[in-house]
């Protein structure tokens, strides 16, 4: 019985696949006018808000461990966040993917630390590293770009994330120079 229902169950790309192809038919849905289209595009909402409620239903019954294995299932995350029954903050999910990047860019040699939540906008903190060279300003624009992807996944709550300005350290000015005179 095991090996059926494994069968029937969906790969990732065929989950994805089905999603991108409900946004197309809910769109089409949506610019189509009349009754019918009110009718259907009212039937998904209503299905939507039982299918959730019965996800929080079965999130008030699972204990701390098994809340953890279905808020790390990629499908389920979205699906818990969506009906707003998610059983960690959005700091906290923003935060630890985050730090799932943080081996890929110290391997570019950078680094980025979640800086937390400002508002609707999360915050990080990036470094670039020492041996750039003129080639830092694209990667970091890469790495901006994929840490707000990887942020925005598994917190659409927030509305952006952005880099926290960096303040460029005091410049070194020599005693001397403040407190020597220079003749005209």
């Amino acid at each position: 019985m095991a090996d059926a229902t494994t069968a029937e169950r969906l790969a990732d790309p065929a989950v994805e696949s089905r999603l991108a192809r409900l946004d197309q038919v809910l769109e089409g849905l949506e610019s189509a006018p009349g009754p019918t289209t009110r009718s259907a595009i009212e039937a998904v909402r209503l299905l939507t808000e039982v299918y959730g409620e019965a996800l929080a239903r079965v999130m008030d019954h699972a204990d701390t461990q098994l809340s953890e294995r279905l808020a790390d299932d990629e499908l389920l995350g979205h699906l818990l966040v969506l009906h707003g029954v998610h059983p960690e903050p959005v700091e906290r999910r923003a935060a630890r993917a985050v730090e799932r990047l943080r081996p890929a860019v110290r391997e570019r040699g950078g680094d980025v630390e979640w800086a937390g939540v400002d508002g609707e906008v999360g915050r990080v903190r990036l470094t670039a590293g020492g041996g750039c060279g003129s080639g830092c300003g694209g990667g970091t624009n890469d790495v901006t770009a994929a840490v707000r992807e990887a942020v925005l996944a598994v917190a659409p709550e927030l509305t952006a994330v952005e880099p926290e300005p960096t303040t460029a350290p005091p410049a070194f000015v020599p005693l001397t120079t403040l407190t020597h005179r220079g003749t005209p």
